[in-house]
């Protein structure tokens, strides 16, 4: 039977505590459908960047939001661009699934596994092999999963788990996800997909307790900044086979690294919420609907200030500086900005008349 082993730690409860009032702070602020449509949306495709570009994938974030949009072809990037569509395909199934509130299943975390690695809603069966994590530098073997002949047993007891707990909820939505995430990654199911099955079992477990925040943050981009955290919170035990002391190993510093990520996810979608305060609800519809999501999501850095620089713009959608001047490039021939200063080496934009007018008198 599935026991996780781990403490509650200043460090864990501190973090619990900070994800338990952001959600309450952004759970009072309404956001107008299009708005939160917008940054739904604008998550997503974060979260698409970043958990594909964990396992290798080389697209930017540009390209996967071309990629995603029908607008993108990419030569020697075939495979890239299949995870990127199949990776935010599995997140609006997610997203679909997670307003239903039933137990999890595993023909549910199989199906996962499909949209993942297929683009289909096909459950997709466990390993029937051994497979090995190795250091791609080095060689060396960096975990032995368990047999593929426990596999089946192990994720049935992994399932009962999940349910049981979200039922008698002994322990908060967070810990059941984190711990939930860390024993899936410690199967291994599959041959390949694993993480990024693991991120998004997270987000539903999330979404189906209450802690979704109506799909607008991305655990992704903690992730991401903090890699070597990530593998170092996973690689516990006193040897790197299952069988040797994984199973039984304290998985607290997981779930210190897992909570501490989500309350910075949190607290980030607490503050971009609190600039939307008060604005969503009086934004001309026809206005909003000229938009593409990216650019609403942009209305939040001009509510702070007339004039942006393209490195503000790269500061604001985590963009390299080159990509932010083509986008203000085409932002300016859209209509969307106007130039504001034309020097080159301080060059700045603002939105055209129309948006700001509504903008200031919203």
């Amino acid at each position: 039977m599935f026991a996780p082993n781990f403490t509650l730690t200043p460090k864990i409860l501190r973090a619990l505590m900070a994800i338990e009032a952001d959600r309450q702070i952004v759970a009072s602020i309404p956001l107008a459908p299009p708005m939160l449509e917008a940054l739904r949306r604008t998550a997503r495709l974060l979260a698409t960047h970043l958990s594909t570009q964990i396992e290798g994938n080389r697209l930017t974030r540009d390209q996967v939001r071309a990629v995603v949009e029908g607008e993108g072809n990419f030569p020697g990037r075939e495979r890239d661009e299949a995870e990127v569509k199949n990776y935010f395909a599995a997140l609006e199934f997610v997203e679909q699934l997670s307003r239903k509130k039933s137990n999890l299943t595993e023909r549910t975390v199989q199906t996962i596994h499909g949209w993942v690695m297929l683009g289909k809603g096909k459950p997709s069966p466990y390993r029937r092999g051994q497979n090995v994590i190795r250091d791609q530098r080095s060689g060396r073997t960096v975990y032995l999963p368990p047999e593929a002949k426990d596999v089946p047993g192990l994720m049935a007891e992994l399932i009962r788990w999940v349910n049981a707990n979200v039922r008698s909820r002994e322990w908060p939505v967070p810990v059941i996800a984190g711990l939930a995430h860390y024993q899936f990654a410690t199967i291994h199911p599959y041959f390949d997909g694993n993480g990024r099955t693991a991120r998004i079992l997270t987000n539903l477990l999330m979404h189906r307790g209450g802690y979704g925040l109506n799909g607008i943050y991305s655990l992704e981009e903690y992730y991401a900044a903090n890699l070597e955290g990530y593998y170092a919170g996973l690689s516990v035990g006193p040897s790197h086979n299952y069988y040797f002391g994984r199973a039984k190993a304290d998985v607290t510093p997981f779930l210190e690294y897992f909570l501490s990520g989500m309350s910075e996810a949190f607290g980030k979608v607490r503050g971009r919420a609190e600039e939307f305060r008060g604005h969503g609800d009086t934004w001309a519809d026809s206005e909003l609907r000229q938009l593409s999501p990216q650019q609403r999501y942009a209305l939040g850095l001009f509510r702070k200030q007339v004039a942006v620089t393209s490195r503000e713009i790269a500061s604001f959608f985590s963009l390299t500086p080159r990509a932010a001047t083509a986008l203000c490039r085409k932002w300016v021939a859209s209509g969307f900005l106007r130039i504001d200063n034309p020097s080159t080496k301080a060059r700045s934009f603002r939105l055209a008349p129309r948006f700001e007018q509504t903008l200031r008198n919203d």
